[in-house]
């Protein structure tokens, strides 16, 4: 996925909300909630999750991303460059500890002191759980998956034409005239 030149991440979540908080003003701002545009969670917070989640019944890292993006209707999915940091600092804090294993992942249950410090902790980590769920009622609202579907399709079109080296002068001003025509069409709706 490309972040800069043609597409500039219209294929993802969020595109649409530009000039909201985390939108293409600031690119990658903390609490934007979007993927590509920043953290959702700040400080603990993720940490506060992720142990919901395993007191839950033990579980993976993948799967612990994929419940994340679940509850967020697919709005949000934390990278395993968070995730797994994050387990390691949750098992150095004994607040989980490595289970049995299923193959080559590492699956982590809860201890005494990570259901102690949920218990502590349990209003902060039921507003994050309902930020979560307000997230995915908004991509739910937004149903906006047709339109990025038709972004990545046109991103990969663009791309592919320009770099097959038949380009002309005038192939850049036909496919403006045709973009900006779109544009109309859509504005008109």
């Amino acid at each position: 996925m490309m972040s800069g030149g043609f597409g500039g991440g219209w294929d993802r979540p969020g595109w649409e909300d530009a000039g909201g908080p985390g939108g293409r003003g600031g690119r990658g701002g903390p609490g934007s909630g979007r993927r590509g545009r920043g953290r959702l969670f700040d400080g603990g917070e993720l940490r506060l999750v992720l142990l919901k989640l395993i007191g839950e019944g033990p579980r993976h890292g993948y799967d612990l991303i994929r419940a994340i993006e679940e509850l967020t209707g697919g709005a949000y999915a934390p990278s395993p460059g968070v995730v797994y940091p994050t387990l390691t600092l949750l098992a150095e804090m004994d607040l989980i500890a490595d289970s049995e294993s299923e193959g080559a992942r590492k699956l982590y249950a809860i201890t005494q002191a990570g259901k102690a410090h949920l218990a502590e902790r349990a209003d902060e980590v039921s507003g994050l759980l309902a930020r979560l769920a307000s997230l995915g009622a908004e991509q739910q609202r937004s149903n906006s998956g047709p339109v990025r579907r038709a972004m990545g399709n046109l991103k990969a079109a663009l791309m592919g034409r320009l770099r097959e080296g038949e380009a002309n002068d005038e192939l850049p001003h036909e496919i403006a005239a045709i973009l900006d025509e779109a544009a109309r069409k859509i504005e008109r709706l």
